[in-house]
């Protein structure tokens, strides 16, 4: 064999080398596992409207036709590849289902989960493997308060600034309460946000007596014994942390009896079930989103192409849920790509992914994104409350009487538990 034929065969298999690395590169992807309720009473309301809110924007990644600074195609030019899990089935199910997920599927991150006991049990078994974990919803917040998590990420604020916003919202409006009832659901969440509402009642209303307190469990699904409880004994306010199908059944069963009539009724996690339940809804009725969601949000480009792309892929516009899982994937695209620029435009570990993260800050729909608690592992954001109103020209409920928050004014200070927070009277707290 001549020298000449000798070179080229070796330039051949240097080019055969060549191509197949960059076919590799180019299979390769960004695998991320999202976990929401696919069934049962939490899906249709909150669930689904955020795996849906997750395929539209995961497309717009992939084809790279977000807005800046989310532009870039996929996850650093790698393209997104998702696994969708059902959170339906109990915290066992889930605590097998994550493992599966990193074990068995190879994800690079798991984003998800909606309930609050869901959260507390697969946390500490993510931080037991090793591996990502960004929580995009549940309220409780025991899961930084009693933990000190490595591996565990929550991108959206807890469930205090849900009650603390909405007690000062009944202050600013000079609304008089002299005696107030509550029902919440009988799990982590709902023992958290009564806790939390009373708390902050203390401090603003510190003549307010507790009247009803109702508890029922999670999925109940018919409240006539407690809705007769709760008008056998009037009080000035009717307070609630219900969500999903649970509370749809308490509205539509409240409703007709005239339990919003005879007490103002305020529903702090409530903007979820507006499009479904529509004229059902009583007017006046004081609501929160768990952040500045929806109806809510705050005007911005980045709100209005957000609001555009879900409501024409979906025939409706974007609530709560949705909502926490876009600012979840913002955040972890930007700090991914933040990883692989400083790793030389390689793939980036967990590690760097998880360092990028901590403490970072993010513009998304709802307005600023900040990892402020949790060692910077726990996010802070506004939030806001409003009035329903029913507007028959535009056959759905409005929002009026909008009042927003700073994070800073709703949320405890870093390194102070929120019970704390609240027994010193909100110290610290930084209100316009």
């Amino acid at each position: 064999m001549s020298f000449n034929q000798t070179r080229l065969l070796r330039l051949c298999a240097a080019a055969a080398v060549s191509l197949c690395a960059m076919t590799a590169m180019a299979q390769e992807t960004f695998k991320i596992g999202i976990v929401s309720f696919l069934s049962g009473q939490a899906a249709e309301s909150f669930g689904i409207p955020a795996v849906n809110g997750a395929k539209v924007l995961i497309d717009a990644f992939n084809k790279g036709q977000a807005p800046a600074p989310y532009n870039k195609v996929g996850i650093g030019g790698l393209q997104i590849e998702v696994i969708y899990v059902d959170e339906a089935g109990g915290a066992t199910k889930q605590v097998q289902e994550l493992r599966n997920l990193y074990e068995r599927d190879k994800v690079d991150v798991v984003v998800g989960y909606v309930g609050s006991g869901d959260c507390l049990a697969v946390a500490p078994v993510a931080e037991e493997l090793k591996k990502f974990l960004i929580l995009y919803d549940c309220g409780t917040p025991r899961i930084f308060e009693e933990n000190n998590f490595k591996y565990v990420f929550r991108t959206a604020s807890h469930a205090a600034m849900d009650n603390v916003s909405m007690v000062r919202y009944l202050k600013s409006r000079k609304i008089a309460v002299s005696a107030y009832s509550m029902i919440n659901q009988d799990y982590a969440w709902g023992q958290d946000s009564r806790k939390d509402f009373m708390l902050s009642m203390a401090n603003l209303y510190p003549d307010a007596k507790p009247a009803v307190d109702q508890l029922p469990k999670f999925g109940a699904g018919q409240y006539g014994t407690e809705i007769s409880a709760l008008m056998s004994q009037p009080a000035d306010l009717i307070h609630s942390s219900l969500w999903g199908g649970d509370l749809q059944a308490f509205i539509l069963q409240s409703g007709p009896r005239g339990m919003f009539k005879k007490s103002q009724v305020v529903l702090t996690a409530a903007d979820h079930v507006l499009p479904g339940l529509g004229n059902k809804v009583p007017d006046g009725t004081i609501i929160g989103a768990r952040g500045a969601y929806g109806l809510m949000a705050p005007p911005s480009p980045l709100n209005t192409w957000w609001w555009d792309l879900y409501s024409k892929a979906n025939n409706v516009y974007p609530v709560q849920a949705p909502y926490r899982m876009a600012q979840s994937l913002m955040g972890l695209k930007l700090a991914a790509e933040k990883a692989m620029q400083a790793n030389k435009g390689q793939k980036p570990s967990m590690d760097q992914m998880m360092a990028a993260l901590r403490g970072s800050e993010w513009m998304s729909p709802a307005g600023k994104i900040r990892m402020a608690l949790g060692n910077g592992q726990q996010a802070i954001q506004e939030t806001a409350i409003g009035r329903t109103k029913w507007s028959e020209e535009k056959k759905m409920v409005l929002i009026e009487d909008i009042q927003h928050f700073d994070a800073e004014c709703v949320n405890p200070p870093p390194n102070v538990k929120t019970e704390d927070w609240l027994k010193s009277g909100f110290a610290g707290a930084k209100c316009k």
